[in-house]
């Protein structure tokens, strides 16, 4: 395959970015070269200013702050404060204007449009590049940004300091964001006009080993682009079409555009089978676009470099690779009052086990209340834990066996229940083992269990299943982040896009052949004979509603891309976020509102700014 390697050369041109530890609410400046536009006037400069967007978006997909800000306090998942203070807060609701998780979403995005801007602004003059496809990627990743921006935050500056769309080179203390309903239609036409733009001149398909951007991810995009519009302020009636439009663009076109479904849903983010050179599972053709990161790369990837548990230097690692783990080092087995703890010994498999955001009841009991014809909760979720390191231990209360035993490695230890029910079986028929393992209760699993420990943190060793999907066994220990692509689009939020689109225009049918897809395929594993699929795919197609509503379209989201940071940015574009934290997440019930479903703008920039009354750029209900 082809490594690609993305350094971070070039940064907002005079300016001073404000960056932050996502896990602390300190606010350090780092100054940086500035930049003028005689960096664009040549084939070298366009490239490194495009590396430099690829870059910068590492920090938007797969760090804990990323994590925090896309999941937490949502539905599906909580914040534990045993994890990280910041997670907590944001999941309650309590989080300040300085919280970490917002500044990077704010402080990591306004140099990638800067330079986007540049490239656009002078690559047509530029001999020697491919400038359709140059500008096609430049165009796709400022309203990739930008739509990740208004969906946080609403109003958006087109003006950076230089004029609308302009690369800007000089330092700035304005703040282009009054009337906030104008520039949020300069937002949305620059997005459509942007990803329109780039589905005609990006090319159509990508590599089969890199994630170049291709014709389908732009499509896609402008799908999902059109969905978000027709729920905001700047809706327009075309909007259904558009996005219904955009999206069969690539699902009637999957062979053209080189995309398809995987036959299994557990394949699509399985990691490489043998060694980092081996890399089939992250480029596999279901995945539209992905953040290309390297496994096992960390200078390649900018990753943090961990001397122990010490991060001495890059942040952007696939932190999403530990942040939904459990405390499978600190389980004692086969019962809680055992003397061994045979996963005592972390492995790059299974990764450090940070605890920070957690299932909630909700995402448990009820979106995945059937785990046997939906393989989507095991293709998300880990049950079995291997034992990490050979240890003694006993079992003794109750058992028909008593006293010391030896777990070896690679025997079971740890088995994550599906269900009260699965644990009943298990847990009996471990009592009559020489050797059994230990089987976790959803009752022993904090949020699962209907209990929301608050800002002390769940009690350790906190017991919960664990999201696997971007597992790297390729790291180099196990308390590194993942060095796995990240996937940002992939065709199967294509057809979720097309069913939502189809219920909007009033087509229940097409919505629910559309996501008959999905729920048919997710029936399928590897281990099951071609009659147990069948069977269970009818389970599966019986079970949709006859009639298509936005609940059950947003409880496939949760399914489909359970765990993929997003959960936040579906609810509240959609204005469902309120209500679905309100009956889900019980630790937001004393603070949530309305105005919520919009990020505050950061403290440190409205005092940044030179403006009249700074409080009039802040969006409504958050006070300064």
């Amino acid at each position: 395959m082809k490594r690609i390697k993305i350094y971070l050369y070039l940064l907002l041109a005079g300016s001073v970015l404000l960056t932050e530890n996502s896990c602390s609410k300190k606010l350090n400046e780092h100054p940086y070269t500035v930049n003028t536009v005689a960096m664009f006037q040549n084939a070298q400069g366009i490239q490194l200013g495009l590396n430099s967007v690829f870059s910068g978006l590492r920090y938007i997909y797969g760090p804990e702050g990323a994590n925090i800000a896309g999941d937490a306090g949502t539905d599906m998942w909580w914040g534990n404060a045993g994890g990280s203070a910041g997670a907590y807060q944001m999941s309650a609701y309590t989080f300040d204007y300085s919280d970490g998780s917002i500044l990077t979403l704010w402080n990591r995005t306004f140099s990638n449009i800067n330079m986007c801007n540049g490239i656009i602004t002078w690559a047509p003059g530029i001999s020697g590049i491919d400038t359709a496809n140059i500008l096609g990627q430049a165009h796709f990743l400022r309203a990739l940004t930008y739509l990740t921006l208004v969906s946080h935050f609403g109003a958006i500056p087109v003006d950076l300091g230089s004029g609308d769309y302009a690369f800007n080179m000089l330092p700035f203390t304005g703040f282009n964001r009054l009337p906030m309903a104008d520039v949020l239609t300069k937002d949305w036409n620059l997005i459509i006009s942007d990803l329109n733009y780039a589905a005609q001149n990006l090319p159509t398909q990508r590599p089969a080993a890199a994630f170049n951007l291709s014709k389908a991810a732009a499509y896609g995009l402008l799908a999902k682009a059109y969905i978000f519009k027709g729920y905001s302020a700047n809706a327009e009636a075309s909007d259904w079409q558009n996005a219904y439009n955009a999206a069969m663009q690539v699902i009637n076109n999957k062979a053209t555009y080189g995309c398809s479904l995987l036959n299994n849903y557990a394949d699509v983010t399985a990691p490489a089978k043998n060694t980092v050179s081996q890399q089939g599972g992250d480029y596999n053709p279901e995945i539209l676009f992905a953040i290309e990161r390297i496994p096992g790369d960390l200078p390649s990837n900018e990753e943090s470099v961990f001397n122990g548990l010490a991060a001495t230097s890059g942040g952007k690692d696939v932190n999403s690779s530990n942040d939904y783990n459990m405390s499978y080092d600190a389980t004692p087995a086969p019962v809680a009052s055992s003397s061994g703890k045979p996963c005592a010994t972390r492995t790059a498999l299974y990764g450090r086990p940070l605890r920070v955001i957690l299932p909630t009841d909700f995402l448990y009991n009820t979106l995945f209340a059937d785990k046997t014809n939906d393989s989507r909760y095991d293709g998300t979720f880990n049950s079995v834990y291997l034992c990490t390191v050979q240890t003694t231990s006993n079992y003794q209360s109750g058992s028909s066996f008593s006293g010391n035993f030896t777990y070896n490695i690679g025997d079971t230890a740890i088995v994550v229940a599906h269900s009260l029910a699965e644990y009943s079986t298990l847990a009996a028929a471990q009592l009559k083992s020489a050797k059994p393992y230990r089987v976790i209760s959803p009752a022993e699993m904090p949020g699962i269990n209907g209990t929301y420990p608050g800002s002390g943190g769940a009690a350790q060793p906190v017991l919960a299943p664990s999201m696997k999907k971007y597992w790297d066994p390729a790291r180099p220990n196990a308390n590194e982040g993942g060095g796995r692509p990240y996937p940002v689009l992939k065709l199967s939020e294509v057809y979720l896009l097309a069913a939502e689109a189809a219920m909007k225009l009033g087509n229940n049918a097409e919505a629910i052949n559309q996501v008959n897809v999905l729920r048919s395929r997710a029936a399928s594993r590897t281990n099951l004979s071609a009659a147990d699929v069948a069977t269970r795919q009818a389970a599966m197609v019986a079970a949709t509603p006859a009639t298509i509503t936005l609940d059950f379209i947003l409880d496939e989201h949760g399914r489909e891309l359970a765990g993929e940071a997003n959960r936040w940015v579906d609810l509240a574009v959609r204005k469902q976020l309120v209500n679905r934290v309100k009956l889900y997440n019980p630790p937001a019930l004393p603070k949530i509102q309305d105005f919520m479903m919009l990020r505050p703008i950061p403290q440190s920039q409205l005092n940044s700014v030179t403006v009249p009354n700074p409080s009039d750029y802040q969006n409504p209900g958050w006070t300064n």
